[in-house]
This record gives C-alpha cells, structure tokens and sequence, in this order.
C-alpha cells in the first residue's frame, strides 16, 4: 500500500515508503539540528514529491541553513508556484543576483517584496541597483516618507551615507555617519564605510571610524578594503538588519534567511558569517555553525571573533569539556589578549572552578589599563568569594566600589555578600538601599534588601520586598527559599512550605537537599 507523503496545493502527491522514510528522517534531523543530514533527505523527498509544499518549506528553510542554493533554489520554486511563499523568499534571488552583478535580475527580485514585511528594504536595495547600473542611486531614497515609513527611512539613510562615500563625496557621506551614529546606529554602518574608504585610498578617514579596542576594529584598521557593487551593497544592508534582529533575539528563520542572503551576496563578508553562525548555535545547529566559523580565514580581521564564537557556540550545545578546552588555548597563547583572558575566566567560573578563575580575572586586573576597571575588580572579588576566600574578595569587592561608587551591582554583591555573613548588618544594609534606590526594578536586588531587613529581624518590612522579588523571578531558587523562610517566621507555614517546594524545583542539587530538610522539620535556628 502507497504511503501519503504531504502533498501541495494542486492534489496528493504518493511515494514509496522509502520516500516518506527520506521525509521522516529529513524532519527528525531538523529537531535535532542535524542540518546537514536533514537537507539531504529533505533533498530526496522533494525529488519524490516534486509540488509538495509541506516538504518545500523546510527544506528551504534547511538549505538556507546548510549553504545549499541548489535545494534551497528548487524549494524556493514550488513554494513561489504555490502562492505559499513566505515574505523572505525574494532574498535567494535579490542575493543570487547581487553576487554576479546582476541588476535586472535584482530589480525584478527586489519588486517581489512588495506587500511583505521586509519592504521596507527595497528602496535601499533599489539605490544599490540602480548604482551597479550606472543610474542615480538616490532617486529611490529620495521617494522615502520619514514620517510614514520610519523604518526605511533609517536604512535609507545609512545607505545613502555609503553611496555617497561610494562616489567620491566623501565628506557628505562621513557627515551622515556620524549623524547616524550618534542616534545610536550600530557598528555595521562605521565597518562598511571604513571599508569603502580604504578602497578609495582614504585610510585616515577609515581608520577615524574604527576607534576602540575591540580586535575587529584593531584588525580593520591595518587595512580592509572593499570596493562599492551591488554585492557589497546587499550584502552589508542585510548583514545590518540580521545585526538587529540578532540584538533583539528575534525569529531565527528571518535571521538565518538573512545572514545566509548577505553571505550569499558577498562570501567574503565575515560579518555575515559571524551572525549567521550566532542564528544557526540560537537554532540549536551547532555543527553547522562550527562548519560556517571554518570558513573565517586565520588572517581575517574577524578570525579573533570567529574564535570567540566558537567557544560559545560549543557551550551553548552543551559541549562544555570542549568549550573550556579552546577557550584555555586561546587564553594561553602569547598573543593572548584580555578577551581571551575573560572568556577563559568566565568558562571556568560557569564550570565550577572559581579559584582557577580568579588568578585569570587578576591577569585582566594587572593588564594595562584595567586596574581602574570597577566590574574586573567585581568578577575577580565574586571568584574569590566562591572559592571561600572571603577576605580577599572583600578587598577586591571594596576596591569595585570605589571605582564606582554609584553602581548597583557592586552596592548589591557587597551588602549582600556582608549580610549573608553577619557582618555589619546596619551598614550592609545601608548598601543595598542604595542599591535599590538607583535600581528599584531589578528583582535581584530588591530580594537582597528584603534579605538583608529579614536578617536584622525585619521581617514584616522584608516580605513585600521577596514577594514582589519573587514575582519578577518565579524561577529563581534562592529568591523562593528566601521567601518562603519570610513566610515561616511569621508563621505561616503553608505559603512557606509553597514556597520552598517552589524553590526547590530549580535549586541546585545542595541547595535542594538543605530546602527539603525545611519543608520536613521547617526553618532551623539561624546561627
């Protein structure tokens, strides 16, 4: 008996079980993140059911993910057929055409997003069109309404910004930078502008433009250049908007769908490959990403990001032996830089070895420049607190809080911390108050303060305080054990209990095992 394989719009589509196996194993890989595994099946079911859809849309998807244009053109097809086409797919094409320098293949693509969220591009994309086919690329920004289309308007004028550096009106076009840049505009537009004038033999121009310490800004400052095309133009306006949804954690297909667009336009954009290995590890494909990093030469500005990355793509699969290993190469290489120094710290702290952390966080401190740095003095005094080093943590604790008097989270590590011990109750609450006072929204804080006046015997004044703490943060373990030892000592040991089983559903294997000896015998005596 035939097995129905999902079928199109247009009637059923029926294959061999060996098809439907291809279509099943295909999806099991993508739940997995087994990308290209699931592309390869995916492959083999679309070759069976050739107007199906329901296997076109993830295999798209996939495609995208693992680099194939020849699955990912094929799916594009049927779901363009079908009418069932989602709003990023004229990017394939726009991208496709924008690498071979193909405006009138670009015009009709860029006229398909019409109608879809993502119009808001296409003046922009038109302008770059328009300038690889020698028109005047800022008619089609001109038509731009500020007032009704703000969105575009944005992109419009960071692409205007370029085009104008594109052109040789390099002084025009530095000024809508950084007019664009002091509204907060990110890095993207500053790497593409430095970049087309290093091409256009204006290095002190560029170099203006990448100011900082970060090891991309340092490595593009030796000198990046890259001339103005359409490739260059597509790929760096969808680059930008990847940059953004990234920063708002927003949908992954749109990310990956656009950080694949830009790589596609340019491959050699580095920027791209980072954001779409960042989209690919957050869709939970790690070796694919991993693949996507390999692709950043050793001698690219960005090779020190793609090293980074790499070590949180590996944590953030769970592959935590791995991550700790290539962050301690990193961190031990002679040419090791501060970064390098705090990821290797901080993958050690979040593994549990706060005492071999802390000599890492004391390196950035002795470091040049950092000794004054308040949140190094913080990280090096919370490992040194963890590894039951007290007295010395206080000292770098106290040392973060004269570096920044004003700051909430030193007021809050240090009062609590002095609290928690017994030690100048009075004084460490004064601390937290303070701590409240400049951020009375953060959950963390307003339970340290509840805490602290718990301690000194407070209670009553305490609970409005954990109760609205734990409100905010219903998962966090230590702000519902602190809550439900409130409710015990004002004896009511029903929300007490509540909430320390509550508590103990996040809590740490130690900390669930003292929380259940309460909900047994209660709250002992505080020593």
């Amino acid at each position: 008996m035939a097995l129905l394989v999902p079928a199109a719009a247009g009637g059923d589509v029926r294959a061999g079980g060996g098809d439907l196996a291809a279509y099943l194993r295909a999806r099991a890989a993508d739940a997995d993140g087994r990308v290209d595994i699931a592309v390869a099946d995916y492959a083999r079911a679309l070759a069976a059911a050739p107007a199906s859809t329901a296997i076109a849309e993830p295999a798209y998807r996939e495609a995208l993910a693992a680099g194939d244009d020849a699955l990912a053109t094929r799916a594009a097809a049927v779901l363009r057929a079908s009418g069932q086409a989602p709003s990023d797919l004229p990017l394939l094409a726009i991208s496709a055409a924008a690498r071979r320098n193909d405006h009138q293949a670009a015009d009709a693509a860029i006229a398909t997003l019409a109608g879809t969220p993502l119009a808001v591009l296409m003046p922009s994309l038109r302008a770059w069109s328009a300038y690889a086919a020698g028109r005047n690329p800022f008619a089609p920004l001109a038509a731009v309404n500020a007032t009704a289309d703000p969105i575009a308007a944005r992109f419009a004028g960071e692409t205007r910004a370029l085009l104008l550096i594109a052109r040789g009106d390099t002084a025009a076009g530095l000024a809508m930078v950084e007019a664009v840049r002091t509204n907060g505009a990110p890095i993207d537009l500053r790497l593409a502008a430095a970049q087309l004038l290093f091409a256009a033999d204006r290095p002190a121009e560029a170099r203006a433009l990448l100011t900082g310490d970060d090891p991309v800004l340092a490595g593009l400052r030796e000198g990046a250049p890259a001339k103005a095309s359409l490739g260059f133009g597509v790929s760096r306006l969808l680059a930008r908007v990847a940059a953004d949804l990234a920063a708002q954690q927003g949908p992954l297909p749109l990310s990956i769908a656009l950080a694949s667009a830009a790589l596609r336009a340019e491959p050699g954009n580095d920027r791209a490959r980072l954001l779409l290995a960042d989209a690919l590890s957050r869709d939970r494909a790690a070796d694919r990403a991993l693949a996507v990093l390999d692709g950043v030469d050793a001698k690219s500005p960005f090779a020190a990001a793609a090293a980074a990355a790499r070590i949180t793509v590996l944590a953030s699969a769970g592959r935590t032996d791995d991550a700790l290993a290539l962050a301690k190469s990193r961190a031990e290489r002679a040419d090791a830089s501060t970064g390098d120094w705090q990821r290797y710290a901080d993958r050690l702290a979040t593994a549990g070895r706060p005492a071999d952390a802390a000599p890492w966080y004391r390196r950035i401190i002795d470091s040049d420049g950092m000794a004054s740095d308040w949140a190094a003095w913080l990280q090096y005094g919370g490992a040194l607190d963890q590894a039951g080093d007290w007295p010395g943590a206080e000292r770098a604790l106290e040392k973060a809080l004269a570096l920044a008097p004003a700051e909430p989270l030193a007021l809050n590590y240090l009062g609590y911390a002095r609290a928690e011990r017994g030690e100048d109750l009075p004084g460490a609450t004064r601390l937290l108050e303070r701590a409240n006072a400049l951020r009375p929204l953060d959950g963390s804080i307003v339970d340290s303060l509840g805490w602290a006046y718990h301690l000194s015997g407070e209670t009553r004044r305490a609970l409005p305080l954990l109760e609205r703490a734990a409100a905010g943060d219903p998962t966090n373990a230590e702000i519902g054990d602190h809550l439900g030892d409130a409710y015990w000592t004002l004896g009511r040991r029903y929300e007490a209990r509540y909430a320390w089983r509550a508590a103990a559903l996040t809590a740490t294997t130690a900390d669930a095992a003292r929380i259940a000896a309460k909900l047994t015998d209660g709250l002992p005596p505080r020593r």
